[in-house]
């Protein structure tokens, strides 16, 4: 690779996870740790510079390479959980990652060799990669008005990029752009790239620290070497949407799992039963326990589907054809569905259950709702209910797209 992508190779390796069950074990270790901070960082809006580090130090961004790349390439299964067990804790964290393995997807199918080696290394050593995609002002979601031109060898960008989760503590912003045919392409850029502008502007009222903000890129120079032509991974069967989606689905079920617990030790050590119920503590009042049985089956149910979706695209990784990808990207439709009902659903009968005491401003319990209804809407669960329903009904293939 030239000289310019290699600026970050002075960082420390990080750790190597040597195997599936380490890598849960390091997440439940970071999760334990990140959770104690959650409620204050989320209060006073204190990014987690710190708790990145940690994150990129601790190998869990490397846990996707390739075995042929020094990697371990977890199943799916286990990197929806670690990302589902760090967004319990705290789900901005859990969130800021899921582009880092995005990109690592798509690098896999369409990189070249020398792509691949070198960026699978530095996801090894413990860089992050953010993302510089979403734009605003354009016909639709999927649309972009960012260019990459020719300039001499290389190319130039110039663009504005609304949401770029993650980018503040990236070491590389991973830019999606436009060529000169309307091509999409994924061009790797170092964090302190000359012309490249990051805005600390996201105000969303949840996932208030994933960073979201504003990516200005002024006459941005890349070299040629690092430039993926993402839209290739469009153009056939690949596992980079269901890869990508998982990652999110597992975002929505720790949010679920947190704000069942919350609602569990709240209705447990403070709630009051209602006046009509016969019982002396809320935790005995049928109606209380009903709903928590109902949340807590539904949870269950996520999670089943979620591990039965992450092997379908472990299948569809090993033999990657258009039946496979299909059956993938349908599974994990359905777990998108599900766990975000659920983590709304479960953000809500938090405070009907726990009452009005849990809504004071010291507690911050809110907080699940504002992060489940905020991270919900990166895509529409409709059209997943629109993509399963046609496939079945009009055997019409799902879309080949970054959100199926």
């Amino acid at each position: 690779m030239s000289s310019v992508t290699k600026i970050s190779e002075h960082r420390l390796s990080a750790h190597r996870i040597a195997s599936e069950e380490e890598a849960l074990s390091v997440a439940r270790e970071l999760a334990d740790e990140f959770s104690s901070g959650a409620s204050r960082r989320d209060l006073e809006r204190a990014l987690p510079y710190e708790e990145l580090e940690k994150l990129a130090a601790s190998g869990l961004l490397g846990i996707t390479v390739p075995a042929e790349y020094g990697g371990i390439d977890v199943s799916n299964v286990v990197l929806a959980e670690v990302t589902a067990i760090l967004s319990e804790a705290d789900s901005s964290i859990g969130q800021i990652p899921q582009n880092h393995f995005y990109i690592l997807e798509a690098l896999r199918h369409d990189g070249s060799e020398d792509q691949r080696r070198f960026y699978f290394g530095r996801a090894l050593a413990g860089d992050q990669f953010g993302n510089a995609l979403s734009e605003t002002g354009t016909k639709t979601v999927g649309h972009y008005n960012t260019r990459i031109t020719t300039d001499g060898v290389g190319y130039r960008i110039n663009g504005r990029k609304f949401y770029s989760t993650g980018v503040l503590f990236a070491h590389w912003v991973v830019v999606f752009a436009l060529d000169e045919d309307d091509l999409l392409t994924m061009s790797f850029v170092p964090k302190g790239a000359e012309g490249i502008e990051i805005v600390d502007d996201w105000d969303g009222f949840g996932q208030r620290t994933t960073g979201s903000g504003t990516t200005i890129l002024n006459d941005v120079y890349v070299t040629a070497d690092a430039v993926v032509r993402h839209h290739k991974g469009f153009e056939r069967p690949t596992t980079i949407g269901s890869v990508g989606q998982i990652i999110h689905a597992g975002v929505d079920l720790g949010i679920a799992r947190a704000a069942l617990k919350e609602t569990i030790g709240f209705v447990r050590e403070r709630a009051r039963p209602w006046t009509d119920s016969g019982v002396e503590r809320a935790a005995d009042d049928p109606l209380t326990i009903s709903r928590i049985g109902e949340i807590a089956i539904r949870i269950e149910a996520a999670e089943a589907t979620l591990e039965r979706a992450g092997r379908k695209v472990d299948q569809a990784q090993i033999t990657l054809n258009e039946e496979n990808a299909v059956a993938a990207t349908l599974a994990v439709a359905a777990t998108k569905v599900l766990t975000t009902e659920v983590a709304i659903d479960a953000t809500n009968i938090l405070f009907e259950l726990a009452g009005t005491a849990s809504t004071k401003r010291g507690f911050n319990l809110e907080r699940h709702w504002r992060n489940a209804r905020t991270h919900t809407l990166h895509d529409p669960v409709r059209w997943k209910y629109h993509v399963v329903g046609n496939y079945h009904l009009n055997g019409v293939i799902p879309p080949k797209s970054g959100a199926l």
